[in-house]
Formats: C-alpha cells, sequence, structure tokens
C-alpha cells in the first residue's frame, strides 16, 4: 500500500518523501528575536532536536515546551518551513524554550519507534545536560505539545510517565487535532457523506505499524475498552482542541470526555474551532482563528 501524496517506495527499497522534507537552517530571528540551534539527541539513531530560546531580559528560567510535528508518523520534521515558523512563535509569544522533537519515521521505522524516541528525547531533556536547557531551562515547567500524530505521541508520553521511564512530570498537555482512531464509528463519523472514513488516514494505520491488529489497539484508540485508564496521564492540565472540519474531530471529543470521566485528578479544556480543518494553525498562522488559538496557548501555559 502507497500513499502517493506522502511517499512513493523505490524499487531498490528507500523511500522517497513527497512533502516535508525543506530544510530551514537555524538562525536569529528578525522579527521575535527567537534563537534556534540544532542539538544531536541519540547519535546511534540520529533522534535530534531543534531548541528555540526566545529574547529575555530577565534572569528567571523559562518553562520548557516539548513539541512533537505532525505528519502522519511519516512526513515533516522541526525543520521544514511550516514548523520551524510556528515553534518559532511559540517561543516568543509563550517566553519558553521550546524543543521541537525529530523522531525517525514510518515505514522504515514503524511504532513504537517513534514512541521510543520522544521518550528518548524527554530523558535527554529532564538530563539537563544540553547548555540552553541547563541554563534557562525550568524543569519544573516542562509542557508537552503536539498536532495530529504528534498529539498522540504526546498522550503516549503522558502515560509513559506512570511507567516512571522519566522523572519530570508535566505541568501541561496541549493535543491539537490528535490523531486516534477505533474500530466503531462515533458521531458523525455514521455519515454518510464523510468521505474521509475509509481514507487514507484511516489505511496510514497500516503502514504506519504494519502489525497492527486493528483500529481499537490502545496506541489508536486511547479511550477504547482495552487502552490503560486515563486517570494514569502524568500531567496536571491537558486542553483538547478540535476543529470542526476535522474528520478527527469525534476522536479528539471522546478522548476529553474519558478523561473527564476516569478520576484523573487534573483539569481538562475543550476547545472546537469551527470553520477550520485539520491543522488550520500551519496553513493559516495569521488567520484570527490562529490567532485566537496561540492566545488559548499562552493562558494555558502562563496559568498560575
Amino acid at each position: 500500500m502507497e500513499f502517493e501524496s506522502l511517499f512513493m517506495r523505490i524499487k531498490d527499497g528507500r523511500v522517497e518523501r513527497l512533502m516535508g522534507t525543506e530544510f530551514i537552517p537555524p538562525s536569529t530571528d528578525p522579527e521575535t528575536g527567537v534563537s534556534s540551534k540544532d542539538a544531536i539527541i541519540d547519535p546511534t539513531t540520529g533522534v535530534s532536536a531543534r531548541l528555540f530560546l526566545p529574547r529575555t531580559s530577565n534572569s528567571l528560567k523559562l518553562p520548557i515546551l516539548i513539541y512533537f510535528h505532525g505528519g502522519g508518523f511519516c512526513v515533516e520534521s522541526p525543520f521544514s518551513p511550516a514548523y520551524h515558523a510556528y515553534v518559532n512563535t511559540l517561543s516568543a509569544e509563550l517566553n519558553a524554550l521550546a524543543v521541537s522533537i525529530n523522531y525517525r519515521l514510518a515505514p522504515e521505522h514503524p511504532l513504537p519507534t517513534a514512541y521510543n524516541d520522544a521518550c528518548t528525547a524527554i530523558k535527554w531533556i529532564d538530563g539537563g545536560q544540553e547548555e540552553w536547557l541547563r541554563d534557562y531551562g525550568d524543569l519544573d515547567r516542562v509542557f508537552l505539545m503536539g498536532d495530529s500524530c504528534g498529539a498522540n505521541i504526546c498522550h503516549q508520553m503522558g502515560m509513559r510517565w506512570s511507567e516512571s521511564l522519566f522523572d519530570v512530570k508535566f505541568k501541561g498537555v496541549v493535543l491539537i487535532n490528535p490523531y486516534f482512531w477505533g474500530e466503531e464509528r462515533i458521531g458523525f463519523e455514521n455519515n454518510e457523506d464523510c468521505k474521509f472514513l475509509g481514507g487514507d488516514l484511516v489505511k496510514l494505520w497500516h503502514i504506519v505499524c504494519p502489525e497492527l491488529r486493528g483500529y481499537d489497539e490502545a496506541f489508536v484508540n486511547p479511550v477504547g475498552d482495552g487502552a490503560p485508564s486515563l486517570d494514569r496521564l502524568g500531567c496536571e492540565r491537558v486542553v483538547v482542541c478540535v476543529a470542526e472540519l476535522d474528520p478527527l474531530r469525534e476522536r479528539g471529543r471522546a478522548y476529553y470526555e474519558k478523561l473527564r470521566e476516569s478520576g484523573w485528578g487534573g483539569v481538562a479544556e475543550f476547545v472546537e474551532v469551527m470553520g477550520e480543518g485539520h491543522v488550520f494553525h500551519l496553513f493559516k498562522p495569521e488567520s484570527d482563528k490562529a490567532q485566537d488559538l496561540m492566545k488559548l496557548l499562552v493562558d494555558f501555559v502562563n496559568h498560575k
């Protein structure tokens, strides 16, 4: 099964990606004053990160924002124009030290590789060996944020905290248009006009995880009967953001409702952006609704 809009398999086994491959070098942004640099997290796997340091005039340490990009686990990186620009803006607006993680991609590296790479990255951040993290980052204020499959990774990392895989407990987790699914159709998914059903984003799970036994696997459907209880989520606050025209919106809503019912002791917030589609904030970052989302994120990170 191939996905011509995302990648092609070459006869010799190589994968040629058709989007998200452009590399923007790190720099100091003249508009925001944010400086960026790249760091190798694990030389044996190539897992790396782009760090963003805002211009600051005081000696107080900054919250740390760990960002996981989307792209169906198959494309994109922190170095592409859309993600470099967006996380650069997040760093400036949130006044946070942002760390955008470059995890390995499917189909060459199927799940759980992305999850394991994310875990490695969080342990590296928690270790505080990197200069900017050591000098400017506040490990008592760590936030996870991601869109689409990146939001899926955020959920997984929140759950792995309960397994004592890393010391840091997250102050907050932001799931933007999370990439979840399930065997049974819910909500508007029952609408016969929903062209997405049976489409590429559903079938893509079989590329991402060739050993997938069904769409109710816990990493696909975190609210399914076989999934661990969400009361184990290792953070204090969660915001789930969905978009009205996103075919995945019902999955985000179901996640929020299940989290509220689970007995988890934190505070959850649900936001639906009307008239917009999947990851609209990347495609239209200057739009009023993307700006409203940014204000929400600023309030979320700066909440006392």
